[in-house]
């Protein structure tokens, strides 16, 4: 059996050889109020969620660390566009 069998949230692969590197970005706070839409299992030490609010839409990556939790996020876009991202990301097509 293995460990991340008991998780309910999908798991980020490994990087597929060629993907698309994303930009990470200070949090910028300029969606003050997000709503997260989906996100991957918290079981390892970085997860990602898709966010969204006021029409716009990020993917937020916490890495989770003894001192504390370090947080980045994409550039807003439209909808669409992110989840075109997300979808990536589960694939391991992007990171």
């Amino acid at each position: 059996m293995r460990a991340d069998e008991g998780c309910l949230s999908p798991h980020v692969p490994m990087a597929r050889r060629g993907h698309v590197r994303l930009t990470w970005l200070e949090p910028h706070g300029a969606l003050d109020r997000v709503r997260v839409v989906a996100w991957t299992c918290t079981c390892r030490a970085v997860f990602y969620e898709l966010c969204e609010g006021g029409g716009q839409t990020l993917i937020r990556r916490t890495l989770q660390t003894e001192a504390g939790d370090v947080v980045h996020e994409t550039y807003q876009g439209s909808i669409i566009e992110a989840r075109a991202v997300w979808t990536a990301l589960l694939s391991g097509q992007a990171r």
